[in-house]
Parts: C-alpha cells; structure tokens; sequence
C-alpha cells in the first residue's frame, strides 16, 4: 500500500498511531453523490446523474470494501449500466496495478491524479469513475452501494431495497459497531504493531462476532426479518474470515466454520443470485498473502482450507430460502 505526496508515489503500507502501534484507516476523500436526476453538487457544479454507461467501477476482489458494490451491482442489475475493472490481486510498491480499458494506465493512482492533480492521500478501491466529466464519483464504498440501492431504479425497474426508511437507525446503529469492532477489527488485529494493540483489537473483535452470533439465534439477519446493506456489509468481511484473517491476520480464536449460526447465515446470502460470481478466494488469498509483506515476507500463499458454501445449513428451526 502506498499513498500520494505532491504528485509523487511514496511506498508505505499503513498508518499506525507509533505511540501504541495502532492501525489508522484514512477517511475517503472523493464524496460526490450519484442521484436519478443529478441534482446540482453543494458548490453548484452539476451534479451526478444516473445514465445507462457513464459510470465504470474500479475494484478489487481482494478489497471487502470494493466487494460490497459488486454485490450492489448484481443486487440491483447494474450490469448494462455500470461497467467494471477489476485490478491485479498482487499490490507492491507502486500499488494497485491494472490493466485500465479507458485510459491505459497501468497503476490506480494515475486515476486518481487524472481527477485531482494535487490530490495527496491513500490510493484506494473502490472507485466509481464518470466517463463524462472524467473525475471521481465516489470511492467511499458506504455511499456508492447507497447510490446503487436507489440511483438507477427507474431505469432498471428493480427497486428492491436494502436501505428502508423505517430501518434506518437501525441498520447505522449495526454498521457503527460492526465496521468498528469486525470490518476494520480484523485490519487493526492483523496490522497492529505493537501486542497490546493487537490484543485489543482481537478482543474488541471476538466480542462483537460473539454479539452476532447471538443475535442471528433470535432472528434470521441482522436487522430482523428483511435483509439490508447491514447484512451485507458484514458478509464480505466473513466470507474472507477463514481463509485470510484467520491466520494471516492472526484473529485465530475460532473459525467463523466454528459459529454455528454465522456460518450458516454467511452460507445462505453466498447462495444469493448473484453473489457467488463475486467471490474469488484464490485473488483474495493471493492479494493479501503475496502482498502484505510485512506481515508475510515469503509471500507463499497457503493452498487451504477447504470451504464450500453452496451447501445448505438450517439454523435455530429458521428454514434456508
């Protein structure tokens, strides 16, 4: 991992408070908003509107951030509207490298330094990129599966949805604790540098997948009866639990496979139309084990564990749909 200063790429992998050895994640900078009409942007700019092939999405199926907007891009049939480009598994000292279709660039940074000359910061997937005005929609991965809810809906004529009204302080409520204590958890317990930073981060974690566990005893998903991005946002951080986190990042108390109701739960959204197709282990594993070279120096990426998620597993009398 690396990051912007004054146009130049600096090779760094990750910020750390030095005084406890803490794993920092900087905020995304790019925050434009895709809406059905495209309302005016707060400094009066024009602003994003939905159109049939004007957005292309950059990702990689490493990233469980860029995996939530594959998800949304097959949740709500976006595939004739929004194209993608999938980077290289391996990320080294220049970054995230591609094989880019509309400018041929070879590394995402160039992107990034095409929308904003003077942009200095983390260089970071998911990005959804505007052909029309070439700049950066977004590359904040909350806010793009928000304006996939939605956006396109009456272009589509798919206006299921995983952001109800009626739910919302709900679901804000289990995102907050959830990318808090398990979407970042597992990086602030694999990058920590220091043991007592690593051992909060692994307790903090453990505590919240057991909160989860006992919540999916009493109702079949996160929020209740209705599935939501709540739900899927922490999908793509479980689906990766075994096979990466487990061991690469050290959070090796259990195996998700260990929680009964998790790993059913985990089980059922996989066997979603749609969803499986965006779920790569060998890219997953490859990218963090081959890359994280701090953590890793060999970079041999380990052939196990076995795991197959198409088979179907009942929970607490809850019937799999």
């Amino acid at each position: 991992m690396g990051l912007l200063q004054k146009g130049k790429w600096v090779d760094q992998w990750y910020d750390t408070d030095n005084s406890v050895g803490e794993f920092v994640r900087q905020d995304s900078r790019f925050r434009n908003c895709l809406t059905p009409n495209g309302e005016a942007r707060p400094n009066g700019e024009p602003g994003f509107k939905a159109e049939k092939g004007r957005y292309h999405l950059y990702v990689s199926h490493a990233c469980p951030w860029a995996h939530r907007t594959l998800i949304f891009r097959e949740l709500k049939q976006l595939h004739d509207y929004i194209d993608v480009t999938v980077v290289e598994p391996i990320m080294l000292e220049h970054g995230w490298e591609m094989n880019d279709p509309l400018y041929n660039f070879d590394f995402l940074y160039q992107l990034y330094l095409k929308a904003d000359v003077s942009y200095e910061g983390r260089v970071t997937v998911p990005v959804l990129w505007d052909k029309k005005t070439e700049t950066i929609v977004s590359n904040e991965s909350s806010e793009i599966i928000r304006m996939f809810n939605t956006a396109f809906n009456s272009l589509t004529g798919n206006a299921t949805d995983y952001y109800p009204e009626v739910l919302h302080q709900r679901i804000h409520d289990l995102n907050d604790r959830i990318y808090d204590t398990i979407n970042n958890g597992v990086y602030q317990a694999g990058f920590a540098s220091t043991q007592q930073a690593y051992e909060v981060a692994f307790h903090r974690l453990f505590d919240s997948l057991d909160w989860v566990e006992g919540l999916l005893t009493q109702q079949r998903y996160l929020a209740g009866d209705q599935l939501t991005e709540a739900d899927w946002r922490l999908f793509t951080t479980l689906i990766r639990f075994d096979a990466v986190y487990f061991g690469h990042f050290k959070t090796n108390r259990q195996l998700l496979a260990d929680f009964p109701n998790m790993s059913a739960y985990v089980r059922e959204l996989y066997q979603v139309p749609g969803v499986a197709e965006t779920v790569h282990f060998e890219h997953i594993k490859t990218h963090y084990y081959a890359s994280h070279r701090m953590i890793n120096p060999t970079g041999v990426v380990p052939v196990g564990p076995a795991q197959d998620f198409t088979v179907p597993h009942g929970r607490n009398g809850l019937a799999v749909m």
